[in-house]
């Protein structure tokens, strides 16, 4: 597909990371590019870049309507969705405040599906469309203090699955893109939660405290992370293909432990996690 061809593009949290490097990458490979945040005036860089810029909150449903309808009355339908808002609340699962865990869900999943939806009609009216989800290698895998967040990205899996079977007979393709460790901030949100910081009177004090040197150590190794450029380019890849993967998995660190999750099963995969927990 050319720049001509795959329509608008709506890009969710182009804050920063990911959002950001894909909408500036869209633009300089000539697309339309809708860049997308919660405050819309972090965005003034991609603006300058080319892109369109707009407030989207994908935790409202009157902001979501909002900005389907407003790039629709331009140009009928939105061509490409990439869902790539999200965030990260660690912590134990015995530990963690539910209700910050309703919060990450309602970003990471119904947000994600609720836009889908608003975006699908127009689609399948022109039969073409791409939707491009955001998932992370924590959609295969799972580490302990990550478990609401990679349930998150269990559930992008599920929904991604089934939407890219329900939606091709309309000419519509979906692709899932699994990240590895991106540099992006990501790290220091996940370990400032407030269930992820170590304390003394709790009684997984000294997980969290491996936990959160297990991750700044993993973040820091550049042989395990990268910065968000890259998946930004896979991201484009995923756009402008003629015949787009089901799945984009992003470093080979990140290969490397689907596989030994996935070939290993439980008692090899509970073997790396507690080497890389100890404590």
């Amino acid at each position: 597909m050319t720049a001509t061809t795959t329509g608008p593009i709506l890009v969710t949290g182009c804050s920063s990371g990911i959002g950001l490097a894909t909408a500036d990458l869209l633009v300089k490979a000539g697309h339309i590019v809708y860049a997308t945040a919660r405050r819309p005036e972090t965005l003034a860089a991609l603006e300058t870049a080319g892109a369109h810029t707009m407030a989207l909150d994908v935790t409202s449903e009157e902001s979501m309507e909002a900005a389907v309808k407003g790039i629709e009355a331009e140009h009928e339908r939105v061509g490409v969705l990439v869902n790539n808002a999200g965030y990260g609340e660690y912590g134990t699962v015995e530990e963690t405040d539910l209700d910050k865990v309703r919060t990450m869900f309602e970003t990471n999943v119904f947000g994600l599906a609720r836009l889908t939806q608003l975006v699908l009609p127009g689609m399948r009216a022109a039969r073409a469309g791409r939707i491009v989800n955001i998932g992370s290698m924590g959609g295969r895998i799972t580490f302990p203090v990550g478990g609401y967040y990679h349930a998150t990205k269990y559930a992008v899996e599920a929904i991604t699955d089934a939407l890219r079977n329900e939606v091709r007979p309309f000419g519509i393709s979906v692709s899932l893109v699994e990240p590895g460790l991106i540099r992006t901030g990501f790290e220091e949100v996940a370990l400032t939660s407030a269930a992820a910081t170590p304390d003394g009177d709790s009684p997984y004090a000294a997980l969290l405290a491996a936990s959160a040197a297990s991750t700044s150590g993993g973040y820091a190794n550049p042989a395990l992370a990268t910065g968000p450029e890259r998946v930004a380019s896979t991201i484009l890849k995923a756009v402008e293909s003629r015949h787009p993967r089901s799945r984009y998995v992003v470093t080979p660190a990140a290969r490397a432990l689907i596989t030994a999750r996935t070939v290993g099963g439980d008692r090899v995969w509970d073997a790396i996690v507690r080497q890389q927990f100890k404590h």
